[in-house]
């Protein structure tokens, strides 16, 4: 067989190949050309997207052979690595194992996983420079095979950005946790400086209440050792003013009465000092509770001008008392107090004229008010008049001159029981004192109905005095004698009874000092001589005693009451009331 020349062989060969693409024969390139040119057009259009894509993406792009290098790489693979064209990148990676775009140490671990899974998305690592620096980078890697062997894919994303801004954070998380860890250092330092302080503070409190405690407790015997100082100082001040007022009333020759006019000054003096010193501390003290109760107001005003009518008609002032028939709520002691300080200083200061205790009603409550005609207060100087030791000398003062309390302790008095005060006065005119008082409705007990008998015949009246101070007992016998009546002292019940109950003598009164030898109390002194007497004898209670619980005491057992130093005046009416009782009033 004839072997064909290379010419019929190439003609054969191209006629073939014109056959398989449509071409063969001229109809068949007629009718099929057309086609292919529009099939070559479509391709080539999608080749040059294709490339457009590829030239133009943001991200790197890279195909390379696993043993060799790099095939093709786009601009932007060049810009990732520092190069200028791709062409430059390409040409210069021609092995990864020259470590030009890999670092050496991390392509071994990148091949092993991507023959392992054959496709890596999100592999970060470091991809090298042109100028020998290094690149973040995350890869999306996919591994082909064709004829000529693995083929590896890949997708470059610049991720330096990204790690510096993770850097960043990391950095500021290790700074925030470093503050966290200071912070947390200086609040444990804190929270022991706190637990010390809390340890001191601890001691210190309990340091201060010791010291509340003794202060306390210092002031609690201060007040005991001021009540005893009491007793004892008014004890004798008491018996002085009871013999100087029975030589008052004995006819002695002008310079003796002069004397004894000016010890009975100086023992005024002593005893209001005395009284209102302890007052005052006491009110300092909250030893003083009020005891609020209905009271008619009648009652007050009635015991206050039987008190101070003799006053008014020893210095010529008129006393008029004009009241009213409702009931106050107040503590009829403390209220007393207040009054009669007013009162007090009205007569003081008021050489010739008047003097008015009034009451006017303000609504739900009523306005206790003392007018005097004196020589007035200036107005510069209202509120120094409540200060303690505060007077306004006057030229027209009359009698002795007060210590300066009075007014003082009106005010606590009024503050404690919540009862205003107010003063008004006109210079050359007169001055107003008031206090106001709440109307009370609520029912009263019945009260005994005080009268004024200074001058009541006590002739040949037995009268029983039970003190354990033989001065007491010398200084009340001796004035109960002036008035002419019949006196029996004791020291004590039993003494009593043994002296003279059991020799047929029938006392028609007893004055019994409260507190007795012994720790008995005078109220037990007068039930025993009741009941040994089989009767019911009236009986007073005389005292240095002015805590509440004696008061109280005394009120529930219906037992007047006098208090050390006892003015004479005073002490008679008392005589006079339970020898003569007067008619009750309220209910």
């Amino acid at each position: 067989m004839k072997k064909r020349s290379e010419a019929e062989h190439s003609s054969s060969d191209k006629l073939t190949v014109e056959r398989l693409m449509g071409l063969g024969g001229q109809s068949a390139r007629k009718s099929h050309y057309p086609e292919l040119v529009a099939k070559l057009e479509e391709l080539e259009e999608e080749r040059n997207r294709y490339k457009s894509i590829f030239e133009h993406a943001q991200h790197g792009i890279f195909q390379a052979r696993l043993d060799s290098g790099l095939i093709a790489a786009n601009p932007a693979l060049a810009r990732i690595c520092g190069y200028t064209d791709p062409h430059q990148l390409c040409s210069r990676v021609d092995s990864f194992a020259s470590g030009l775009l890999f670092d050496a140490e991390e392509y071994p671990l990148l091949l092993e996983k991507l023959k392992l899974y054959g496709k890596l998305f999100g592999y970060e690592t470091r991809l090298l420079r042109q100028d020998g620096s290094a690149v973040d980078v995350s890869l999306n890697v996919l591994l082909k095979d064709d004829d000529q062997g693995s083929l590896m894919e890949a997708f470059v994303a610049d991720i330096t950005e990204r790690m510096k801004a993770q850097d960043k954070l990391k950095k500021l998380n290790e700074e925030l946790e470093q503050r966290v860890e200071d912070r947390t250092r200086e609040l444990v330092s804190l929270n022991q400086k706190l637990v010390s302080e809390i340890g001191e503070r601890s001691i210190i409190e309990q340091a201060l209440k010791v010291a509340r405690d003794a202060a306390e407790q210092a002031n609690k015997s201060k007040d005991k050792y001021l009540a005893a100082a009491s007793h004892d100082l008014l004890q004798p001040l008491n018996a002085a003013r009871l013999l100087v007022s029975t030589l008052q009333e004995r006819e002695l020759a002008e310079e003796n009465n002069h004397l004894v006019e000016r010890i009975h000054i100086a023992l005024e003096g002593a005893e209001e000092l005395l009284s209102d010193l302890l007052d005052i501390s006491r009110l300092d003290q909250n030893a003083v509770q009020p005891d609020l109760t209905s009271i008619p107001l009648d009652y007050l005003f009635r015991m206050l001008q039987v008190e101070f009518q003799p006053v008014a008609e020893q210095r010529s002032v008129l006393l008029h008392v004009q009241s009213s028939g409702l009931n106050i709520r107040s503590d009829a002691r403390l209220l007393m107090r207040v009054l009669r300080n007013f009162l007090s200083n009205a007569f003081r200061y008021t050489p010739a004229g008047r003097v008015l205790l009034g009451a006017r009603r303000r609504g739900a409550h009523l306005d206790l008010q003392v007018w005097d005609t004196g020589p007035g207060i200036p107005e510069d100087k209202l509120e120094d008049i409540f200060r303690e030791f505060q007077q306004i000398d006057h030229q027209y003062q009359t009698g002795r001159k007060g210590v300066g309390l009075g007014l003082a302790i009106v005010e606590r008095i009024a503050g404690m029981l919540e009862h205003p005060i107010s003063v008004s006065s006109k210079p050359g005119k007169g001055t107003m004192f008031s206090v106001l008082v709440p109307i009370s409705t609520d029912p009263v007990q019945p009260m005994l109905q005080p009268q004024q008998m200074p001058q009541q015949d006590l002739s040949g009246r037995p009268v029983l005095v039970i003190d354990n101070e033989q001065d007491i007992l010398v200084s009340m016998k001796a004035l109960l004698e002036q008035w002419d009546c019949e006196v029996c002292v004791a020291i004590d019940p039993a003494e009593a009874i043994e002296n003279y109950l059991s020799k047929g003598v029938k006392p028609q009164l007893i004055l019994a000092d409260f507190h007795l030898n012994n720790n008995a109390t005078g109220v037990e002194a007068i039930d025993q001589v009741r009941q040994y007497a089989g009767y019911d004898i009236p009986a007073a209670i005389i005292t240095a005693d002015r805590s509440p619980e004696g008061r109280k005491l005394f009120r529930e057992r219906q037992l007047p009451v006098l208090n050390k130093p006892v003015k004479p005046g005073k002490l008679r009416a008392l005589i006079s009331h339970l020898l003569h009782p007067p008619q009750k009033i309220g209910g």
